[in-house]
């Protein structure tokens, strides 16, 4: 956040801990970032263990899913601008979207 205020541009803050993101909502992200759904997994939750979510053949819809149900889980931040979206760690990555 620290770049974007240093470059000038406006920005909206969502805590999705407290805003979780609808699973149509998630699905953008993915898709703007051009990853996929395990990417962006937390592992070190114990939620990701106590769903074994690092399973081979989990579908992406299953991930998706359970990062709605468990918002814990999701990397963060997020960074989007447009059609364009990406985690920004570490932060510098936030110019890559500028």
């Amino acid at each position: 956040m620290k770049l974007l205020r240093e470059s000038g541009i406006d920005f909206d803050r969502v805590d999705y801990t407290v805003h979780p993101l609808s699973r149509r909502k998630l699905g953008q992200l993915v898709k703007k970032m051009g990853v996929a759904p395990r990417e962006l997994l937390r592992t070190r939750e114990r939620v990701y263990r106590d769903l074994n979510l690092g399973r081979s053949g989990i579908e992406d819809s299953e991930i998706l899913d359970a990062i709605v149900e468990h918002p814990e889980l999701l990397q963060r931040p997020i960074v989007e601008r447009g059609d364009r979206a990406l985690l920004a760690r570490p932060a510098e990555r936030v110019r890559e979207i500028l």
